[in-house]
């Protein structure tokens, strides 16, 4: 382990870098990594001139699909496959604004695992943090890969492949695109290929949205995982130190012990400030989204097309991973938070002073105030919640089924 953290270290600058590498190349992407101080004049224009592109192509193409599903007459089962993929990108616009709204929030737990980085310098401490950094690290990419793939192949499947109708007793083929749009030309094979290339850009950099807030919430829970297993280290030393030794010591490091506490509920605090308005949002829109796109794979099931059945297969199990990965990353930061007063009181406590009992007291007290993750403040992101949202899914898909007799 030593020797892969000298290693990572060489090749990475600093195990900070390596732990938020992903996440900043994924954020510059669309603008919403917070640019640092020394950041020019010309990086800021750039910057927000890319932000700008991203918001025109993104409406132009969700502007687009709204006015065609609100005026456009077309029958149920139409409208309800293409709401799928209109809440998806709805979703993720939302998303977008408020990355670029947390900016500070984001900046915040970023100098904050820069810090821990720089004060944690024990080896076997180091070690921890260099295991949580890659575990967050190998998730982050496992997720942006997964998400950008199906967003992918929806846009190939529904957008490059022509669409076989039947109109009477004829047959031909048709351009279709992922997302319908509004009066706009796609006869031929050069408007087609514009609006296929605005509307897979559209779709890459809403997924993006969602990939950028999930691997942040990867990385800050995995660095929050890590911190509340050092603390757990320190407090089992402090506790089982012999008592002949410097009394002075021991308060010092009780003293670090809290503080140490206090700074990893400010940067749970912090983050759940951040997800809370995402989590939010993705809950409803993936519930929507998992709806209709399962009612898409119940319509196409009897047409047998294995393109459009597996797209839409991929694309659920996709949304449904990621959902139950939020909802997983709050049960474990929950369980985290407690662990830390069920240790301290199943420690050797009684055989230290009644002065060093008062301070593991204060932890025990403050331990008690569960933390939750939660969307909106309103519902609390656990695998209970999880198990909640597939029943709702599962309620809501038999519901279309039976209005729509399939």
């Amino acid at each position: 382990m030593a020797d892969d953290i000298t290693a990572i270290q060489k090749k990475f600058g600093s195990l900070n870098e390596y732990s938020i590498q992903l996440n900043r190349w994924l954020s510059k992407t669309i603008g919403v990594w917070p640019l640092p101080s020394s950041t020019t004049k010309f990086e800021k224009i750039m910057t927000k001139i890319l932000i700008f592109l991203c918001w025109i192509i993104a409406l132009f193409v969700i502007t687009s699909s709204l006015l065609h599903f609100t005026l456009v007459k077309e029958d149920i089962i139409s409208k309800l496959k293409t709401l799928g993929p209109i809440s998806y990108c709805f979703g993720g616009g939302l998303n977008y604004a408020v990355l670029l709204l947390r900016k500070d929030d984001i900046r915040y737990c970023i100098d904050h695992i820069e810090t821990d980085w720089k004060a944690i310098t024990r080896t076997g401490d180091r070690q921890v943090m260099f295991k949580n950094a890659k575990i967050g690290r190998i998730i982050s990419g496992c997720i942006a890969s997964f998400m950008q793939v199906s967003t992918i192949c929806f846009g190939i499947v529904f957008g490059v492949f022509k669409q076989k109708i039947k109109i009477g007793n004829e047959s031909m083929e048709i351009h279709v695109l992922p997302f319908p749009t509004y009066k706009i030309p796609v006869d031929t094979n050069l408007e087609h290929s514009i609006v296929l290339g605005f509307q897979f850009l559209t779709g890459c950099i809403m997924s993006a949205t969602v990939v950028i807030a999930f691997s942040l919430a990867t990385v800050f829970a995995c660095h929050a995982a890590g911190q509340l297993t050092i603390m757990v280290t320190w407090i089992k030393e402090f506790v089982n130190r012999p008592q002949e030794e410097n009394k002075n010591m021991r308060v010092n490091e009780i003293s670090v012990i809290i503080e140490h506490h206090l700074r990893i509920l400010s940067f749970l605090g912090r983050t759940e400030h951040l997800l809370s308005p995402i989590c939010f949002m993705e809950m409803f829109k993936n519930v929507l989204s998992i709806c209709m796109l399962s009612y898409c794979i119940l319509v196409e099931w009897s047409g047998r097309d294995i393109r459009a059945l597996s797209a839409y297969t991929f694309s659920v199990m996709n949304i449904a991973l990621s959902t139950f990965l939020i909802c997983y990353i709050g049960e474990v930061l929950t369980e985290k938070c407690k662990e830390i007063g069920n240790m301290v009181y199943m420690t050797n406590w009684y055989r230290l002073s009644d002065k060093d009992i008062l301070n593991l007291i204060m932890i025990i007290t403050r331990s008690s105030v569960e933390y939750k993750m939660t969307a909106g403040k309103i519902i609390d992101m656990s695998v209970i919640t999880f198990g909640n949202i597939i029943k709702t899914i599962f309620a809501y898909l038999n519901i279309l089924r039976q209005m729509t007799i399939l």
